[in-house]
């Protein structure tokens, strides 16, 4: 629409060359009849709103609350909230997307007091509060977090001595599972204690807050070191820090451990906060932190043993941020089922292992190791999308189970108990 204005202009201009027009007589001509839709600012009257706004020829613009906003007039014809575009019992939009003229322009705008209404050319009128548009202009969502989280060491989260929930004040009070799930949120892991060592109890606890994610693991699982399964997590060997499931095209969310029983030494739990290390990242090598959000890698898992036969396959780069505000949101790092890097060119391959060295370095660091022992009775949650876990190799007998949550889910149930997640 921009480019047709400026060919009108040019014609006009084109016009009055053709008819001689000299300097002179150019500079006294009435430029409100060259520029019909000459653009100025909107003041309110009210000086404590401090808001104004213009329109131009392709967009509306808007600044208030200390934000300066653009919106398309598709997407604001589009999102009126009226009885005939916009069910508020159901939150679901009626309006035909596809019926809206993408070169729609409103035929008049007005403010009244914290209200902007536009008037299209059909004589349909849509109304906006002004927050509403702050709220969910994209530079408004562009500073905000969607998720506020925590990041820590070993040192820090150790020093915010997070209180682990109770089993019962768990299950039968909202207080008590809203609580749990704040320090989850903020903090991508959380315990529960004082629960009965079975599974039973262990499955009614993970039901409280989500849907049990079946996987080809099955539902709920039982797992000792008999190598019953074509993974290491099958052995007594130590495990490297990693996240689970990598090789799911969408990883699972919450991870579930209960250690049932362990009659033998070691096995304590390694914890990695994966986003306070990828925030050292992106102070000290931000160029890296950037490519490790760009090169897509497949992960792979390839299971032969007994009954069980698998192929997965998952396609992700290692950190994943939201495109409008750069957070970060997910970390697929696994070592052990990192497929062939086949995705990028031979270029690229050699600044990924320097970025991925960078990393694991910070990964690795001392300070960033949290160590809990597992016992009966303590169920860790974890956050499969943040928080690495890793193992120490044990001796004896030793029983887990555990689950992975749908993550929607137990997002689902935080928000519902008034959290921002």
């Amino acid at each position: 629409m921009w480019c047709h204005g400026l060919s009108h202009l040019q014609s006009r201009l084109q016009n009055l060359l053709r008819r001689g027009v000299t300097c002179w007589a150019f500079q006294q001509l009435n430029f409100k009849s060259l520029f019909p839709l000459a653009i100025h600012w909107h003041h309110t009257a009210s000086e404590s709103l401090n808001c104004a706004w213009q329109q131009h020829e392709d967009h509306f613009e808007l600044q208030y609350a200390n934000t300066v906003m653009r919106f398309d007039y598709v997407w604001l014809r589009d999102h009126c909230r009226s009885a005939s575009c916009y069910n508020s019992k159901t939150h679901q939009r009626s309006l035909d997307t596809a019926s809206v003229d993408l070169c729609i322009k409103p035929k008049t705008i007005r403010l009244d007091e914290t209200t902007l209404f536009f008037t299209w050319p059909d004589g349909h009128v849509t109304k906006y509060d002004l927050d509403w548009l702050v709220r969910n202009s994209y530079e408004g969502q562009k500073q905000k977090v969607i998720q506020p989280r925590i990041l820590w060491n070993a040192e820090i989260y150790q020093r915010a001595q997070v209180p682990s929930v109770d089993f019962q004040s768990f299950l039968e009070s909202n207080e008590g599972l809203k609580n749990f799930l704040q320090n989850f949120l903020l903090y991508g892991i959380a315990f529960v204690e004082n629960v009965p060592p079975t599974q039973e109890h262990t499955e009614k606890l993970a039901e409280r807050i989500s849907l049990i994610r079946e996987t080809i693991y099955g539902r709920m699982w039982y797992f000792t070191s008999d190598f019953s399964r074509g993974d290491t997590a099958y052995t007594k060997l130590a495990l490297d820090r990693h996240t689970d499931t990598t090789y799911f095209q969408e990883p699972c969310g919450i991870q579930v451990f209960h250690c049932l029983k362990h009659e033998g030494t070691g096995g304590r739990t390694l914890l990695v906060d994966g986003f306070y290390a990828a925030e050292q990242v992106l102070q000290k090598a931000p160029e890296e932190f950037e490519l490790l959000t760009k090169v897509p890698l497949k992960h792979e898992y390839i299971e032969n043993v007994g009954e069980c036969h698998n192929h997965m396959i998952g396609v992700g780069p290692v950190l994943n941020i939201y495109p409008w505000n750069k957070e970060l949101y997910l970390i697929r790092y696994n070592n052990y089922d990192r497929a062939v890097i086949n995705t990028v060119p031979y270029d690229v391959v050699h600044r990924w292992y320097t970025a991925h060295r960078t990393l694991t370095v910070e990964l690795r660091r001392p300070e960033n190791e949290f160590w809990v022992k597992l016992k009966p009775g303590r169920v860790l949650f974890i956050d499969n999308w943040r928080v690495l876990h890793g193992r120490e190799s044990f001796t004896g007998y030793r029983q887990l189970c555990g689950c992975y949550l749908t993550r929607d889910d137990v997002l689902n149930t935080a928000r519902l108990l008034g959290l921002q997640a």
